[in-house]
């Protein structure tokens, strides 16, 4: 699927699937390996992160996978980005381990048994908060705790290879579990990934169509000569965020503009706070990871060169919700940021 497809075929996968253990042997594994019960920064894959081998192609390799099954049908299997999956009946106790895949399973209308939190300002997504309250937590999203999941008798776990590809033999003993590449950029086609492997892929696809739906009336609003800036603040460096990102691909596929600087196929460029001119555009949507006073916002935006931005002065630098619009990797955050930025760039 391209970036301005509103939806893709699933494509078919062939095999006769995994075969799963029950809880309670890995939960006697667990006890026997310490420091495997969690997951520490190391337990990701690096030929998938940014600058990785793998970054750039994850959008259009993640497209490849998903089932061969009709749609809603059971016994199906998953081809993912760790192999093949067998799911022997729609699954009801999910657990999901990145902020996408909790956004993936509310836009179909489903509620976790277990998620992890973030390290942000806030532990769950605030626009998702409401939505999930009373879910268990399994750790954090970098320190996910496997007897935490165990525990929860999970009959799929959903995930990614970036954040949890060396932990995926654990947590496939524990239940059936579906990965994805990455998070970010490839949202739409993890997300209809997420969907197969819940049985849920006619409402994956309506839910996509709709997103594009709406990006084409984003495009038809906002004047072509907006460039839009993406500002992020975390401890210790600022990244300007660009085409394959959540937003980058939002913005993309409503033909918005962005800066040359911005204009690349990667996640981000890093900008020292000294040059924090080089943020600047038509438009600035800028927010943290974290407390402000802790990521370097606070300074910068009370410092003496943000004021003398065309953005700043023309009063076009906005503070956006980084839960949403950094964290809010499917349908759900997809339509909130779309919703904002027609309100803010429409409004003269």
């Amino acid at each position: 699927m391209t970036e301005h497809d509103s939806a893709r075929t699933p494509t078919r996968g062939r095999s006769t699937g995994l075969k799963v253990a029950g809880a309670l042997l890995v939960l006697g594994m667990l006890a026997g390996c310490g420091s495997a019960t969690t997951a520490s920064g190391t337990a990701g894959n690096a030929e998938v992160a940014t600058g990785g081998s793998k970054f750039t192609t994850a959008d259009a390799e993640t497209a490849k996978l998903g089932s061969d099954a009709e749609a809603g049908e059971f016994p199906r299997v998953i081809k993912h980005a760790n192999g093949e999956t067998t799911l022997d009946k729609k699954p009801e106790r999910i657990v999901v381990l990145d902020t996408g895949e909790l956004d993936a399973l509310v836009s179909l209308g489903l509620t976790p048994v277990g998620m992890p939190t973030t390290e942000g300002a806030n532990a769950v997504p605030g626009y998702l908060a409401d939505k999930v309250a009373g879910v268990e937590t399994v750790g954090t999203i970098q320190d996910l705790n496997l007897e935490a999941i165990a525990a929860l008798k999970p009959d799929l776990i959903i995930g990614s290879k970036l954040r949890a590809d060396k932990l995926y033999p654990q947590l496939s003993q524990i239940a059936p579990t579906v990965f994805s590449i990455r998070p970010g950029f490839p949202w739409k086609e993890n997300f209809l990934l997420a969907g197969e492997a819940l049985g849920e892929e006619t409402k994956a696809v309506a839910a996509l169509n709709a997103y594009q739906a709406k990006a084409d009336e984003l495009k038809a609003a906002v004047p072509d000569d907006q460039k839009v800036s993406l500002v992020r603040f975390l401890p210790g460096k600022i990244r300007l965020y660009a085409n394959k990102s959540l937003i980058g691909v939002i913005l993309k596929d409503a033909g918005i503009a962005r800066p040359e600087n911005q204009d690349i196929d990667e996640l981000a460029a890093e900008i020292s706070a000294e040059n924090i001119g080089d943020a600047d555009a038509d438009w600035i949507f800028y927010s943290s990871y974290g407390e402000p006073s802790a990521t370097g916002e606070t300074s910068v935006v009370e410092g003496a060169v943000w004021p003398r931005l065309e953005a700043v002065k023309s009063g076009h630098a906005k503070a956006v919700s980084d839960d949403t619009w950094f964290l809010g990797l499917g349908p759900t955050g997809a339509s909130l940021i779309q919703d904002e930025l027609k309100d803010l760039l429409t409004a003269g």
